[in-house]
């Protein structure tokens, strides 16, 4: 394979932080080179001064073997450098043509914009992805893995001969990230390279030729993807070995039920729910994409109240109209898009820990005691080890895993007795996932009821001391925690009507 990239010695700083230090990486035309490490360990950062965000402190970027200056994003473009990043950037009112060609629009006498020549350029970016998308639908209409190719296909637009992708999966079920990796072979035999940025090891054997691992802003090494196992790549990106054994399953049969719910409904996405969760229980939810375990959670926290059914906490009937009646009865929630329901990304740590808790530490005329927000916000960064370089950090500057852990220390602060985790650790590397998965064991150690959601059936199988499954809006069993994947599977497709 010929060289197309090479980055040589990187290095960035910014106030308070050595994001890299010294960064060599390289790409070949024709591979897949897949970049690893915790959150926080650089790999954005470092993508970042090659899309043209950020301009290295020190270092050299070189395309075909010339050095280059990438002083902007554009000029990153127009060497063929193309970012697909986590968070989409489409205009959902916008089509599918419109969206690839912004800013570039073809046009007509008089500046019109040649929408036949629009659409028919888009059309000919989607056939070279095989993708039977009519290129003047709306966005808003595409499956988020349509969306997902939809950015891929305005990166090629570009001629794009470099391609990042970061965590392009992290939203997709099976059969699309299938429609994604023969997406991904196509473009790779036609000699575009791919840096391809996922803490999923299974995604990262299956099409990545090699992988280089990053850890507190430096290279640590690149391998061969497969010939290496797995333990040595987790080794290399957390500096040591990482256990995953399951913890023993407590006996809970004597302790206090505190939550329970009865034929809880709302419309056809929740039909008639019941199920009880008891003090020290991590009770795991397990489910294909749209059997309504998110629908349920947010129905308890009162987002999308139920229509009918029976909510009790503690033996205690409640009526839940609020996420504000939720809390009032001590009930957290940590949504899957913690981004926009869990955090204020623009305030600091010490803001968003207290942000459930600010009545509490309020004098009679409604003014708060910084000093002690500021005291209550570092202990509970040094309780869940949240790397910050202190509590007046912004928490967008902050590693997905630690954003997690600011959500969790607002509802520990709250003293919520019942946590929910939607998705707990989507997004975050295996390091800081072992750091949640030991803070979720303590929690529920100390008496916490929590239930987990989880996509990922081994990640529900660890922590579940029972596990509950959905299918279709409906509770089709539970299970101990110590059940097979297939007889989760069995009762996540047993839709109505099936034979049990």
């Amino acid at each position: 394979m010929n060289g197309l990239v090479r980055m040589e010695g990187i290095d960035k700083r910014f106030p308070g932080v050595h994001a890299l230090k010294s960064v060599d990486f390289d790409l070949r035309a024709g591979e897949v080179h897949a970049l690893m490490g915790e959150n926080g360990a650089g790999k954005s950062t470092l993508m970042k001064c090659l899309s043209g965000v950020y301009q290295p402190d020190a270092g050299r970027i070189l395309i075909d073997g010339q050095a280059v200056a990438l002083p902007t994003p554009k000029a990153a473009q127009d060497l063929g450098i193309g970012i697909i990043h986590q968070e989409l950037a489409l205009m959902r009112d916008l089509t599918v043509a419109q969206n690839i060609w912004i800013g570039r629009e073809p046009r007509l006498s008089f500046g019109r914009i040649d929408e036949a020549r629009q659409n028919a350029e888009a059309a000919a970016i989607l056939s070279r992805m095989n993708l039977g998308i009519d290129p003047r639908t709306p966005v808003s209409r595409l499956t988020i893995a349509h969306q997902q190719m939809v950015e891929i296909a305005k990166a090629l637009s570009y001629r794009s001969r470099v391609l990042i992708m970061d965590e392009p999966t992290a939203a997709l079920n099976d059969a699309e990230i299938a429609e994604l990796f023969a997406i991904i072979a196509r473009l790779r035999a036609e000699g575009v390279g791919i840096i391809y940025i996922s803490h999923k090891m299974d995604e990262i054997r299956r099409i990545s030729d090699r992988v280089t691992v990053m850890r507190d802003g430096a290279h640590v090494g690149t391998v061969a993807a497969a010939e290496t196992p797995i333990a040595r790549i987790i080794a290399m990106m957390v500096g040591r070995e990482l256990t995953d054994e399951k913890a023993a399953i407590p006996d809970l049969s004597a302790a206090e039920t505190a939550l329970e719910v009865r034929d809880l409904s709302r419309g056809p996405e929740l039909r008639g729910i019941s199920f009880s969760l008891r003090r020290g229980e991590i009770l795991g939810f397990a489910g294909l994409m749209g059997a309504g375990r998110t629908e349920l959670a947010r129905a308890i926290f009162g987002a999308e109240p139920a229509d009918a059914g029976r909510i009790l906490v503690h033996g205690r009937e409640v009526s839940i109209r609020s996420p504000a009646d939720a809390v009032r009865e001590g009930i957290g929630y940590l949504s899957e898009d913690r981004k926009h329901y869990g955090l204020a990304l623009g305030m600091d740590l010490r803001a968003n820990i207290a942000m459930a808790s600010l009545p509490r530490h309020a004098d009679a005329i409604g003014r708060i005691d910084e000093q002690a927000l500021g005291r209550i916000a570092r202990d509970y960064i040094e309780r869940l080890r949240i790397r910050t370089p202190g509590d007046w950090q912004e928490v967008r500057l902050l590693s997905g895993g630690n954003q997690q852990k600011v959500v969790i220390a607002k509802w520990l602060l709250r003293d919520c007795d019942i946590l929910i985790f939607d998705e707990p650790t989507r997004g975050i590397d295996v390091g800081a996932k072992a750091e949640i998965y030991r803070l979720l064991g303590d929690l529920a150690a100390g008496g916490k009821a929590i239930i987990v959601i989880s996509s990922e059936l081994p990640e529900v199988l660890r922590l579940s001391h029972r596990i509950a499954v959905m299918c279709e809006g409906r509770l089709t069993g539970i299970l101990p925690g110590g059940a097979s994947q297939e007889a989760i599977m069995e009762l996540a497709t047993q839709r109505e009507g099936a034979a049990a």
